[in-house]
Parts: structure tokens; sequence; C-alpha cells
């Protein structure tokens, strides 16, 4: 069995930019989730001074709002981190399932992460990358996790001037301009996070440049959030940082509003959450959900969609996109989700959602829009069919 420090490696949980995440055990029994980073990201100082950075953030921070460190080797070939680990769905995972959130649950969320939020920024850190991927809806409540752009205040960048941190879509104006950041950038993206669970997309869809150019200069679309919580995410996405809200000014807006709410149950938030992994590792090793029977769906064999600049094949074994010379590959079992954005003219932007919060967009162009829309729900068809439930 692989073992990385004193853990025994049971299976993979996600891979991400940093690297790879698994599942692994204490020689207790006890369940772990041990980040390793990549050996070409290993072998550059400047990663390792920030991968450095990212465990002492992540000691610093303690208490129910992220995972505890358990044990880490900043100096290993390569370096890792090994944290306790939280069972449960991330936020993107959640929403991809069950989709939008109500009013009253979209109130618990902004109260758990804006109390999670005070923890962080009390320990003289920002996160820098919060996102519906890198939160954690654990059954005693969200969690905030992956501290690889985090900083102590107090020290100097580890990167250089002009360098945009972070997922466009989530990054604040002063995070897409190169500038100073603060807590407050925190803040900008629990709004956009907030506008996501809610079931829009307060910078609509596109590429990097367009999600980052609409940040600063653009209104966000808040459409999709209830009109009782429009004020209070506005001013999360306010442009200036000074107007926005701090975390704790965000819990008293919550909690004054609740306050004069009638009675009655409270809203549950997290979906219905796999078990806790069993204390000791199984004889046998686990298997993928099972596919549906041919006799019930007849199983499709391939679908090849787009043209000679860009393209998407899946088949039985998983997604693969290609734009011009480049090509990824995406197995079944690591996908969360795939999502259609339908464009003008035919043309609609297929995107990869992986269960460790990655997302890959891929622009296709069937150049009728009847044949686009046939190609998505050939699409939708044999997703149906191979994507584990």
């Amino acid at each position: 069995m692989h073992r990385i420090g004193g853990f025994a490696v049971e299976r993979t949980l996600g891979e991400g930019g940093m690297g790879t995440v698994f599942l692994a055990r204490t020689r207790g029994g006890r369940a772990v989730a041990v980040k390793v980073a990549k050996p070409e990201l290993a072998a550059d100082p400047l990663f390792r001074e920030r991968f450095r950075a990212e465990v002492a953030a992540a000691r610093t921070v303690g208490g129910f709002h992220t995972a505890p460190v358990v044990e880490a080797d900043v100096d290993g070939n390569p370096p890792w981190l090994a944290t306790a680990y939280i069972p449960g769905p991330t936020l993107a995972e959640q929403l991809a399932t069950w989709g939008p959130m109500s009013e009253p649950q979209l109130r618990i969320l902004a109260a758990a992460l804006a109390e999670a939020l005070a923890s962080v920024h009390a320990c003289g850190l920002v996160h820098r990358d919060l996102k519906p991927g890198n939160i954690i809806m654990a059954g005693d409540g969200p969690r905030v996790l992956d501290f690889g752009i985090a900083r102590a205040l107090e020290t100097s960048r580890l990167t250089a001037t002009g360098t945009a941190f972070g997922t466009p879509g989530y990054l604040s104006p002063e995070q897409a301009l190169g500038q100073d950041v603060t807590g407050a950038s925190d803040v900008f993206a629990l709004g956009s996070v907030l506008v996501a669970a809610a079931g829009g997309s307060a910078w609509g869809e596109g590429n990097s440049m367009a999600l980052m150019y609409r940040s600063v200069h653009e209104s966000p679309d808040l459409t999709a959030v209830p009109p009782g919580l429009r004020h209070l995410i506005s001013a999360c996405l306010h442009k200036d940082p000074a107007a926005r809200p701090t975390p704790n000014a965000l819990l008293d807006a919550i909690a004054g509003r609740e306050h004069h709410k009638p009675g009655g149950p409270t809203p549950t938030l997290a979906a219905p959450t796999p078990p806790t992994p069993p204390a000791y590792p199984p004889t046998q090793p686990a298997r993928p959900p099972a596919l549906p029977s041919a006799s019930a769906t007849p199983q499709p064999e391939q679908l090849v969609i787009g043209d000679l600049s860009a393209s998407l094949t899946a088949d039985s074994n998983g997604i693969t996109l290609r734009v011009d010379a480049d090509e990824a590959d995406f197995e079944w079992p690591e996908i969360s989700a795939i999502t259609c954005s339908p464009d003008h003219r035919g043309r609609f932007t297929a995107t990869v959602h992986l269960h460790d919060g990655t997302s890959y967009p891929c622009e296709l162009n069937a150049r009728r829009t009847n044949l686009r829309n046939e190609w998505i729900n050939q699409l939708h068809h044999i997703v149906s069919c191979y994507l584990p439930r």
C-alpha cells in the first residue's frame, strides 16, 4: 500500500492546480486528507515558499471553520500537507446535484461563511480564493478549505506585482487589477458565492478576462437572488473595498433579520452527506457506483461534437476536450457535473466541473442553432448514462 509520511493512502479524492489530494489513514485508522504538491511545482523555490505559507496559515486558523492540520512536510520531495478528513460534498457539488438554495438556506450559508471569514481575518489572514469548490458542506456546517492563496498580512507578497491570484467570477476588482488585497476581497468573493448558491452568476459567463472586466466595470447580475437578500449581497459586491461590510457586520445584519422572523423549524442547509469512511480500510477495494443496466437504457458508444478548432468527445471512459493541438482527458469518477451555456449563432460552451472544484470550459461552434441544440441534447443524454450519481 502506498504511504505518504506515516499515512496509508486509500484513494484519490481530487486533483487541482497545486497537486493531488488523497484519502489516507493514520496508523490508528483515522481518516485524513493529504495534499501532495506536483513535482514540477515542488522544484520551484517560490512555490515551496508559498506552500510553507499555506501550512503556516492552516495551522493558525483553528476551530470548526476549517479542517485542522494533522501533519506536514514542507521540505519533502514533494512537500505535502495532511488535514483531518471532512466528509461531505463541496458547495459546487451540492448545487449541481440539488439546485439553488432557498432564501432561508442562503441566510444560513451567509452567516456560516461570514463567521468563518471573521475567524480567518482575526488571525491576520486573507483567504483570496473563496469559491464553491473550496467550501465543504459538512454535517456540522460549512468548512472553508484550501488556504493555498492565503497570506499573513504582515508578510511580503510571494508573487509579482500585478499577478491576479484566485478564480475569475469570484475575484474582487482589486485582485483583478493587481492592487493591494485585504479581507474586503474575501467579502466580495462571499457575495459572488451567495449569488451562485441562489442559482445565478454575478458576472455572467465567459473567459477569465471577460469575467474580471465585468467585476471591475459592470454591476453584478442579482436577478437570481431573493429580494430580501439583494441589498446585503449588493453591499458585499461594492467596487470600493472600504464600502463593503465586514464579516462581523454581515453577521449582525443577518442576526438582526432573523430575530424578527416568526418561530418555526430551522431550515436545513447541507444536502444529505455521504457516510464517514469506516475507521479501518475495507478488505476489498471500493467499487464505483453502478451504471444503469443495458436493459434499462441503451448505452451510447461515443459522442464527438465540434469542429477542427475545438471538439468534445464523450464515451464510457469519460470526456476529452480538445482545443487546437491541446487535449485534456477526464474520467467519469472525477467529474461532478457538465454544464452547457448556449451563446449566439450556434455556439455554446461546455464546461467540465471536477470534484476538486476546478472547471474546464470548451467553446464549441455548431454554426447553426438547431444543430447546437441537438449537440447539447446528445451530450446531456450521454452524461445521464455515464456520470456516477
